[in-house]
């Protein structure tokens, strides 16, 4: 149903069309809505100073000028209890053409009362011209959390397994602009897990952790191919755009990495501005699939451990594991203020993962929510996001994101 959705829209006829497209979802459009705030606005309202006179225009001479987003929450999840986070969120132009798209860096620091220390940092370069794509996925865990067992059967009272473990991942892509929007190119993979122990299974049995096999040490390393349509302007607040991700990655063992097995990734997103309104629907589609061989336990696919850790509002992250993952979600962004300061959310998702050993499809498990939107920067559109998410058998959750959750 989603790729019927997306699919006859995945085309460029002209460049006329491009460039009404590019127009709908540019930063000059922010800035001509003099009504506009975002929270220096607000903060200057209440302290009663005047408003900021000059308006960031991205034009020839201000083009490349950095926009820094900063925020710091704290907020408790059914996972995590409470917990901290710092995020950055820096948006500029690499060089001065009017269609250039806008690169962003997102970085973040969090921690929580279970000892989860996090360091992500996220990039999404356009070169000048968008003829390169240059795509960085860093992250650094100390991470003690829970895993629930293989499939889509498990339960958190029984099969809860606590884990404890540190993860160095290193994605880095380069992408060739071939077409409009369409980039190919290729990506290194790594995902290293140490010092990896296992407290046992709630009820007492052998978990499907130590079934599947228990190492203390995992490593997953691979060069694989990537394809990329792209016809967002803002990747941190899209609208009216597409966007397809197919990332194919074989792991060797002399890459490194402890067994031969391959990964593929499907990522799709498509986004509708109803009518002449600025609100948006949203949809994605996260398909994650591990064949020919067996990959380490922690790098199976699995809820929330998608880029950003979006995949599954509603649910813990890690809740579902297996061989193979699909995921579909929709979201209705909406305006609450007319100045663009405070927007809403409603959203619902659904999750399947393949049962072990057998490897197949048997469950799905659903998910709704909403959430607040505040606008930290107008020029950049970076929302500070705060969702709530209700899946079944009681799950539940606060979730916080720097920028739209996909």
């Amino acid at each position: 149903m989603f790729l019927l959705l997306w699919a006859p829209f995945a085309y460029s006829q002209r460049d006329t069309s491009t460039r009404s497209a590019y127009a709908k979802d540019s930063l000059e459009e922010v800035v001509r809505e003099k009504s506009q705030r975002d929270i220096l606005d607000i903060y200057r309202i209440i302290l009663k100073k005047a408003p900021r006179v000059k308006k960031w225009v991205p034009d020839k001479k201000g083009g490349k000028k950095m926009r820094i987003a900063l925020a710091s929450a704290a907020g408790f999840s059914v996972i995590t209890r409470v917990g901290v986070v710092l995020s950055a969120n820096a948006a500029f132009y690499t060089d001065n053409e009017k269609y250039t798209r806008i690169s962003s860096i997102k970085a973040s620091v969090s921690y929580n009362t279970n000892n989860q220390l996090v360091m992500p940092i996220l990039s999404n370069i356009w070169t000048k011209g968008n003829k390169l794509n240059l795509l960085g996925d860093w992250r650094y865990y100390m991470y003690p959390e829970y895993t629930y067992g293989l499939g889509g059967h498990t339960s958190v009272s029984k099969n809860s397994d606590q884990l404890h473990y540190s993860n160095l991942f290193i994605h880095e892509a380069v992408l060739k602009k071939v077409l409009y929007s369409t980039y190919v190119g290729a990506a290194y993979n790594l995902d290293w897990h140490w010092a990896v122990r296992e407290g046992g299974q709630a009820d007492g049995n052998p978990s499907d952790f130590k079934k599947y096999g228990l190492s203390k040490t995992s490593v997953s390393s691979g060069i694989g191919l990537v394809a990329l349509y792209d016809s967002r302007r803002n990747s941190i607040n899209p609208s009216d755009a597409r966007y397809a991700y197919v990332s194919f990655c074989p792991n060797f063992k002399f890459l490194g990495s402890d067994a031969n097995y391959q990964a593929l990734i499907v990522d799709l997103r498509k986004y509708i501005t109803p009518g002449e309104s600025k609100n948006v629907l949203a949809f994605w589609s996260y398909n994650w699939f591990t064949f020919n061989g067996n990959a380490p336990y922690l790098d199976l696919p699995s809820t929330g451990w998608d880029t950003y850790s979006n995949m599954g509002r509603g649910y813990r992250q890690s809740r579902f594991r297996g061989k193979n993952l699909l995921y579909l979600e929709a979201e209705y962004r909406f305006r609450i203020t007319r100045d663009g300061f405070l927007g809403g959310v409603v959203f619902t998702n659904a999750q399947s993962v393949t049962d072990w050993p057998d490897n197949k499809f048997r469950s799905v498990y659903p998910a709704v929510g909403t959430g607040l939107r505040f606008k930290l920067n107008k020029h950049s559109k970076t929302n500070l996001c705060v969702d709530y998410g209700l899946g079944l058998n009681g799950s539940q959750g606060l979730f916080f994101n720097l920028g739209e959750v996909f």
